[in-house]
């Protein structure tokens, strides 16, 4: 039974996959870019810009999914084959169309007539065989195997149609163009094209031909009022220099060096051999390209930024106290700038330093309680100072946030012991307490059952 129902399994696993499997790349400069790009499709598809969020993965390929909520996941590889941001606005407005159309929780309707065909020949085949008939029981299986997963193909393609559909109308309505939405379909077919894949049999894809696509959407988005409006250019520049810097931080440095030799002196180059530089262990070279690009903008925030994050990993925290305050001044508090801000006011190692970290530290915090990296920090300061119930306290919000599920259940423990009960910290240890313990419990009952099935 296992095996004949491993192949509609997979089809599902592939279609739900969550972004825990890949790692989350986090950069203010990025986040804002992707805001501001999805906000006005966001909005024109009727959701609410505040609870709607563009997430960031490191995965080389060419993809992008929704796996419930009203997120939307890009990887890294789709920003670095796009050739502009409005292929990356067409790619999101198609993941749009799956929010609102509620893809991801109807998925278990496409689901549940392909379990039932394959239950019911499960059942045929295996009274086949035992009847003696195991060549005919053996072909009823596969048969119904292969109904079952037809079954569920036909209901994701009338998915993927519909998103498409939507995803132009969301582009109308927020007076952006269509065509990058043409574009990169069109790209995807010449990848097809170069690996050789068939495109006269769309009954075995979960997607339609992506020919097909293309041809049910032209006409649609070409009659768009919007269609020829041009990309703002400020967003444009934007985006290349935020593909720039994400191409000299996930691909290999000398790829990257490749890309934008040296005698290239755009601000992209300068951007891209920078953080190649500084991850390839020459913090030199990476000093110099960000000066090149500090000179040319004094006050760019995330220059700044970069100047101060170099010297910091460089064993100098500081001499980047000032270039990181600035950037976190010039970005009015941004979380993650703050943050690295706040551990640079610790790695210094002068206790006058320590309150402000605390402020910068629990400001940054308060805008964005998902980033493990500041509560790693607030952790280290509260030891600095001597507070064991607030270091505790501290490190369970981080663990819970890194999933070290054992780590944040043992932290919130001693933060419940050492702190005043019924107090606000104290509530808060022991709802991670509870969240905790029931996550481990659960991972412990899966490593059972897999143990059991091993």
């Amino acid at each position: 039974m296992k095996r004949a129902l491993g192949g509609i399994v997979a089809a599902i696993l592939l279609f739900t996959q969550p972004a825990a499997a890949q790692s989350m790349l986090r950069d203010a400069e990025t986040e804002a870019l992707l805001t501001d790009m999805s906000r006005p499709i966001a909005v024109a598809a009727g959701l609410d810009p505040r609870n709607f969020n563009v997430v960031l993965l490191q995965d080389k390929s060419i993809n992008a999914f929704v796996a419930g909520g009203q997120t939307v996941y890009i990887h890294s590889g789709l920003i670095d084959a796009a050739d502009d941001a409005n292929e990356v606005q067409g790619v999101v407005a198609h993941e749009i169309g799956h929010i609102v159309g509620g893809h991801v929780p109807l998925a278990g309707r496409g689901m549940a007539p392909a379990t039932g065909i394959t239950v019911l020949s499960l059942l045929l085949g295996v009274a086949a065989m035992a009847a003696g008939a195991g060549e005919a029981g053996a072909g009823i299986l596969a048969a119904g195997q292969q109904a079952a997963m037809g079954s569920y193909l036909a209901f994701s393609r009338t998915q993927e149609s519909s998103a498409d559909a939507a995803g132009a109308r969301f582009l109308r309505g927020a007076n952006i163009s269509g065509q990058g939405m043409l574009d990169f379909f069109k790209k995807l077919q010449n990848m097809e094209y170069r690996l050789a894949i068939p495109q006269d049999n769309g009954y075995q894809r979960t997607h339609p031909l992506t020919g097909e696509r293309i041809a049910n959407l032209t006409q649609d988005v070409q009659a768009s009022p919007s269609f020829k409006a041009p990309t703002d250019q400020a967003l444009e520049t934007r985006f290349k220099r935020v593909q720039a810097k994400l191409r000299g931080y996930v691909s290999d440095p000398k790829d990257t060096l490749r890309r934008y030799p040296a005698s290239d002196q755009s601000v992209y180059a300068h951007y891209a051999r920078a953080y190649a530089y500084h991850k390839s262990g020459y913090p030199e070279q990476a000093a110099a390209e960000t000066l090149a690009l500090v000179k040319a903008a004094p006050d760019d925030p995330y220059f700044l930024e970069l100047e101060g994050q170099i010297l910091l990993e460089s064993g100098k925290p500081k001499e980047a106290l000032s270039a990181l305050r600035e950037a976190t001044e010039r970005t009015r508090s941004s979380p993650l700038i703050a943050a690295t801000f706040g551990h640079a006011l610790i790695a210094a190692e002068d206790p006058a330093l320590l309150d402000e970290a605390e402020r910068v530290l629990k400001q940054a915090i308060a805008r964005d309680n998902q980033n493990p990296f500041a509560w790693y920090q607030l952790s280290i300061l509260y030891e600095r100072r001597g507070d064991p119930a607030r270091v505790a306290l501290a490190m369970a919000e981080y663990a819970s946030l890194a999933g070290d599920t054992g780590m944040a259940l043992a932290s919130a423990r001693r933060a419940m012991a050492l702190l005043p009960q019924g107090s606000r910290d104290w509530i808060r240890a022991q709802d991670i307490q509870m969240t905790s313990q029931t996550a481990f419990e659960e991972e412990r009952r899966q490593r059972r059952r897999r143990g059991n099935d091993g």
